[in-house]
């Protein structure tokens, strides 16, 4: 069921929630509505565990029927409610409410399941999978039973189509961090893909569709079993990284199932909105658009990059060299968080790359998580204008994206999310190492946790490590700094203001 969502800055409002100015009921309708599909994903692991006997679709079962108890519960205590005309500050609202109850509700059946996860660990997994960061906290995977290993994937191809209806529909209503950038280019109904936001949220979810089923042909072709290749294939498109195995990708010892993820990696960080352009007669869109070329440059850059050092430093042959280093780029700059080897060991320049790669992430109405490309051009644009006023102060110097004017007011968005994103970063870190954890560890867990990426950096939580011998605290920690990078900081951050309360 597609929501198309409408901000009104004024809408009439009556009854107890007039006080502070927010009408709930549409909220809690909307939520109810969403948890009743969670309720029915829950199935498709019941009955991978039925099929082979193992007695956690008990589990699914139960989960399944709680969430949709409590689920339907919200809808009919909200009947009648107008979901389609949401005001600004209900939609604030509602993005995070959704996130998070999705994220608690998604974690019941890993803390009811046989693999002894306390909570904390159960609402790690829960939440790094619906947010596609695919960090996590467990271990022999080899030998789950194949009911968990199906929802971790469902769980992060849903929070994939979530974060790109999120980042087309949701966000550039909200002005988040810039994303106003493109509200106003969506408004030109020349450059409109389809004329309404339902249609695009539908449009891309076929497309989505179409990409997991094409990347489960390709892996399955290529020799994995059916099973693995539905687990990776949904992971891999929508760039979260969870795998059946240990040893991730690096299991099969194939390099051209490494290859085939390359591409399906590179492919979800593209917006997908300029798919569905080049599905309609203009392909030229894709390269058109100035952050899918700057995604490119710095992919293939930083892939030729890591190649020339392997070589150099490690001796490996040019062809493995380059194999190792453009999957590694690109699962890292995506967000994916696959891994073939341990990267841990390439040395001091490839962590410093990566890390820097962790922090940018790919395209804006893409699957990936990171900064967004458009906000480092936005930034370099801003840059490049300052510097030009300071050779000619009184020369007039025009910002621009995709060949549009910058707005004074999405510049200063921008740089508003950078400061905002080092304040969190920093924060998280500094409450990590409070906690315990050494510096490398502390430093590459925030940022990894900000940016949805996957493994960190060091021993512990490196690619050859996990996320389940961290202090419970810093398991909370994290699940919450998960949450403030996939819904861009704004979103949350500002329900604790007390002006949004005042309305």
């Amino acid at each position: 069921m597609a929501l198309e969502i409408t901000a009104r800055r004024r809408t009439p409002i009556t009854g107890a929630s007039a006080r502070s100015g927010l009408a709930f009921g549409p909220i809690l309708s909307v939520t109810g509505i969403l948890l009743l599909l969670l309720a029915a994903a829950m199935l498709v692991p019941m009955l991978a565990d039925l099929a082979v006997g193992h007695p956690d679709w008990q589990v699914f079962a139960a989960s399944a029927a709680f969430t949709a108890f409590f689920a339907t519960a919200l809808v009919l205590a909200n009947r009648g409610a107008n979901f389609e005309a949401l005001t600004t500050r209900q939609i604030f609202l509602l993005t995070t409410l959704v996130w998070t109850t999705v994220s608690v509700f998604s974690a019941v059946p890993l803390a009811l399941s046989g693999l002894g996860l306390s909570l904390a660990d159960a609402v790690f997994e829960a939440v790094s999978g619906i947010t596609t960061t695919g960090s996590t906290v467990m271990t022999g995977l080899d030998r789950a039973p194949p009911g968990v290993l199906l929802w971790r994937a469902i769980l992060q191809w849903l929070g994939g189509i979530g974060i790109i209806v999120t980042g087309v529909a949701i966000l550039p209503v909200l002005s988040v961090g810039g994303m106003q950038l493109f509200r106003s280019e969506s408004s030109d109904r020349s450059e409109k893909v389809l004329p309404r936001s339902a249609q695009i949220a539908s449009a891309i979810g076929g497309l989505y569709v179409a990409l997991t089923f094409a990347c489960l042909l390709t892996y399955w072709y290529l020799g994995m079993d059916m099973f693995d290749a539905a687990v990776h294939a949904m992971t891999t498109v929508a760039t979260g990284g969870y795998s059946s195995h240990d040893a991730s990708i690096g299991y099969f010892a194939n390099p051209a199932i490494e290859w085939a993820a390359i591409v399906f990696m590179a492919a979800g960080g593209v917006p997908f909105v300029l798919y569905l352009q080049a599905l309609r007669g203009r392909p030229q869109a894709l390269l058109a658009d100035v952050q899918v070329r700057w995604y490119l440059f710095v992919l293939l850059g930083s892939s030729l990059l890591l190649a020339a050092w392997l070589v150099r430093e490690l001796g490996k042959p040019y062809l493995d060299a380059l194999r190792s280093a453009a999957f590694t780029a690109t699962s890292i700059m995506t967000g994916t968080g696959y891994a073939s080897t341990d990267y841990g060991q390439w040395g001091t320049f490839p962590i410093i790359l990566l890390f820097f790669l962790k922090c940018v992430g790919g395209c804006t109405g893409s699957t990936t998580g990171g900064i967004k490309i458009f906000r480092f051009v936005v930034l370099y644009q801003v840059a490049r204008s300052q510097m030009n006023r300071l050779v000619q102060p009184n020369g007039v110097f025009r910002m621009t994206y995709n060949g549009r004017a910058i707005a004074e007011e999405t510049a200063i968005s921008v740089m508003a999310f950078f400061f905002l994103f080092a304040l969190t970063f920093t924060a998280v870190a500094g409450a990590l190492a409070a906690l315990g954890l050494d510096y490398l560890t502390a430093m590459s867990a925030s940022v990894t946790a900000l940016a949805n990426v996957g493994p960190g950096l060091g021993p512990i939580i490196g690619p050859a490590g996990h996320f389940g011998d961290l202090p419970e605290a810093a398991k909370w920690v994290l699940s919450a700094a998960m949450l403030l990078g996939r819904l861009e900081l704004f979103t949350v951050l500002v329900l604790f203001t007390p002006l949004f309360w005042r309305g």
